[in-house]
């Protein structure tokens, strides 16, 4: 029972001993972190926490911003968290950003979270056109911008239309021109792949280098009113204060830089400006809140002291940093150098692996084609052989029916020999035949003649016999005589005739003609290579290109203000750091080569294989 009361009596105490927390969720460029905070902490301790959790060392840049009725405030280090005109609701929401600018973003920004964090926070300055950047110069931005996330350019992976869901140029630039997001594209893709080899940083810093000479980087603007009530701009930033005219926030019209002030101070709302030299009149402003008087003066006196600690010796710690960093980078550098090194001898050895694989692809193709034209000779050579051979038959057969026809044509001459004689003999029996007949036809004739004799003989001696037939009676009997019969003509005999039927033979024989064509293949190569130009020069290029694309009645009052400025020669600027001859094979043309004493017999079909290394041509 004792133990039991001891036990909780100890639970008790240590649940009375635990402090209370309240959630903070802290918004980075590109990240969002929670964490519970002590009821007690100070803005120094979050803000510690914070950086210790980037790993952050340069915090003299940053601050944690919250907002207050549409006002921007910054926690102060040495005030309760929750001390602040803050929402009560948890998680309490406060933005990590950079609350000063650099003069020099190269010499002053060591570490890379530094760098990267000033990189995300003026880029969406750029987008949000909180900074006036021309357009020229947003394509070159948008170039590193796209060089430091997709790293070198490779036409094989960023292929057309990989920008289209990246927010690079501010609309202002974009609505200013004609130009379609492909347009775009090109003309920042063209200047994104000569920034190869540049690593993430590098780009970044680059980034930073040319947006630090844009008239309205790392300035601060409140709208206030002199003495006279004229409505005026302060501007303040890592230089010293400006006052601007409401409509014109690149030129300022007065400048006191931070080693001309002898002193700032405020009184509720007004705001007073000794300069260093006592014949200047002293400036002095209202503004609308005393709320942001009190941001104004942070904003100066951390400025002011920025500004004389970049004109002093670095401290200890500023120098262990320096010492790191260079040191981080000379390794980097050479990790760098070495895995270029590496990339270069694998691409060397890819381009060595791709030669040899196309050489032995392309001797393979050779071989085959080779084997190809060996098979198509051997059959070639046996189809010749072949007819070779029925060439040679057929010659025997013509040979052999020469010789037949020889012995035919000896035989007719026999046989002709022969029908002369038998014809000559022919020819005298038809002559004895016609004689023949010629006499017997005059014995005819005269038969004939003999036999009307006959009978005139015939008759009379009928009528005689009558007569005597009738004397017979009287006298005596009557005398006879035998009828004489006509002797037919003998006819002349058939002649005989026959008909000689000569044979004939004919025979073709053609000639076969046989040439190999030949193919040669060219090659060209172009090679195209092109140097890098001043950076000055391709944003005049740019310029002078998209020129005739602007909209002249979309152009902004900062965008006139700036052509002004550009036009009259004096820069603006706080720094001037912006420095396929088809290789196909020609088309194959096949010529058919004959030799002179060649014959093509009209009227036959000829049939033309093409072969790699053989043209055969056969009727």
């Amino acid at each position: 029972m004792a133990g039991a009361i001891a036990s909780r009596m100890s639970f008790s105490s240590l649940k009375r001993k635990q402090p209370k927390t309240f959630t903070v969720r802290i918004v980075t460029m590109d990240a969002e972190m929670e964490f519970n905070c002590e009821m007690k902490w100070k803005g120094k301790d979050l803000f510690d926490l914070v950086c210790r959790t980037l790993g952050l060392r340069e915090t003299w840049f940053f601050g944690l911003q919250y907002t207050i009725k549409d006002t921007v405030a910054w926690l102060k280090m040495d005030k309760k968290v929750l001390d602040h005109d803050v929402s009560k609701e948890e998680p309490v929401t406060f933005h990590f950003l950079a609350k000063f600018y650099p003069e020099n973003a190269e010499e002053e920004l060591v570490q890379e979270i530094t760098q990267h964090l000033f990189f995300l926070q003026v880029k969406k300055q750029i987008l949000d056109e909180k900074i006036y950047c021309p357009p020229e110069a947003s394509v070159l931005l948008a170039s590193y911008a796209v060089q430091a996330k997709y790293g070198d350019y490779d036409p094989s992976v960023h292929k057309r239309g990989f920008l289209a869901q990246e927010e690079l140029l501010p609309k202002r630039v974009i609505n200013l021109y004609q130009m379609t997001p492909e347009m775009w594209e090109e003309r920042i893709t063209a200047w994104y792949a000569e920034h190869r080899g540049r690593a993430r940083d590098e780009a970044e810093m680059e980034y930073l280098k040319i947006a630090q000479d844009l008239e309205m980087y790392g300035v601060n603007y409140f709208a206030i009113r002199n003495k006279k009530g004229t409505e005026l701009l302060l501007g303040v930033d890592a230089l010293g204060l400006h006052i601007y005219d409401p409509e014109n926030r690149l030129t300022p019209k007065i400048s006191f830089p931070w080693n001309e002030i002898r002193n700032i101070s405020y009184s509720d709302k007004e705001f007073t400006i000794k300069p260093l030299d006592k014949k200047i009149d002293v400036f002095k402003f209202n503004s609308s809140k005393l709320r942001v008087n009190k941001l104004i003066l942070q904003l100066c006196i951390g400025n002011h002291d920025l500004f004389m600690r970049r004109r002093k010796a670095d401290s200890l710690e500023v120098q262990q940093m320096k010492a790191q960093a260079r040191e981080e980078k000379a390794r980097k550098q050479m990790e760098r150098q070495r895995l270029a090194r590496e990339k270069q001898m694998r691409e060397e050895a890819e381009r060595t692996r791709d030669e040899l694989e196309r050489r032995l692809l392309q001797m393979k193709e050779e071989a085959t084609m080779a084997n190809e034209a060996l098979m198509r000779s051997e059959e070639t050579a046996d189809l010749l052989a072949e007819k070779a051979q029925i060439t040679e038959e057929e010659a025997k057969l013509l040979a052999q029916k020469a010789a037949e026809a020889e012995q035919e044509m000896q035989r007719i001459k026999a046989t002709a020999i022969r029908t002369e004689e038998e014809k000559r003999l022919m020819e005298q029996k038809v002559l004895e035949a016609e004689v023949l007949a010629l006499k017997m036809a005059e014995e005819s004739e005269r038969r004939a003649k003999e036999a009307d004799q006959l009978k005139q003989d015939l008759q009379e001696a009928r009528e005689a016999e009558r007569r005597a037939k009738q004397k017979l009676l009287e006298i005596t009997t009557k005398p006879t005589y035998p009828p004489m019969n006509p002797i037919p003509a003998p006819l002349p005999p058939d002649i005989p005739s026959f008909n000689l039927i000569g044979d004939s033979l004919s025979f073709d024989f053609k000639d076969t003609d046989m040439k190999r064509l030949s193919m040669e293949i060219e090659k060209e190569k172009v090679e195209y290579m092109e140097k890098s130009k001043h950076l000055q020069e391709q944003l005049n290029e740019l310029k002078t290109e998209i020129e005739a694309l602007k909209l002249k009645e979309r152009e902004t009052a900062l965008d006139i203000l700036h052509n002004e400025n550009s036009d009259r020669g004096g820069s603006s600027s706080k720094h001037n750091t912006i420095k396929k001859v088809p290789t196909s094979s020609p088309r194959q043309k096949t010529y058919l080569h004959l030799s002179p004493e060649s014959r093509l017999f009209p009227g036959t079909l000829y049939v033309v294989m093409v072969l790699p290394s053989v043209i055969l041509t056969h009727a």
